[in-house]
This record gives C-alpha cells, sequence and structure tokens, in this order.
C-alpha cells in the first residue's frame, strides 16, 4: 500500500463514521469513533464524536505504519 493508495481511500471514506484505534508512544492504545472531515496533502483531520467534539490531525504515513487501524462500523 502506498501513500498516495491511503490518500485516496481516505479521501472516499470523508463524512462516514468510522472507529480509530491508535497506538501511541509506550504501548499505550487509544480507540475512539470518529469521522474523516477534511484531508490535506500530508494530513487529514479526524472529529470525534464526544461532547467536546475534539479534532485530531494524523498523517497518512501513521496509517501506513499501522499506528492508526481504521475501523469499518
Amino acid at each position: 500500500m502506498t501513500i498516495q493508495k491511503i490518500r485516496m481511500d481516505l479521501e472516499e471514506r470523508k463524512g462516514k463514521v468510522l472507529n480509530f484505534k491508535f497506538n501511541g508512544a509506550r504501548n499505550q492504545t487509544e480507540e475512539f469513533t470518529g469521522e474523516i472531515i477534511n484531508t490535506y496533502p500530508a494530513v487529514f483531520l479526524i472529529r470525534i464524536d464526544d461532547e467536546n467534539q475534539l479534532i485530531k490531525s494524523f498523517s497518512y504515513s501513521d496509517v501506513l505504519t499501522e499506528s492508526l487501524e481504521i475501523i469499518e462500523k
């Protein structure tokens, strides 16, 4: 899988509610539900579905290296 393919795949999923699992530093994992609200050349934005409506940014390489897993609902 290439960065370009990941970018096109995420562009198609824009606006859909998805589940995400982020594997952070020191074996910390974070699971959340949200939607991809925008894609840019190097990053994409996810609005988290909770009371605060936080927006997080991730790079396409996070998906490539499997630091961020995207799970269809």
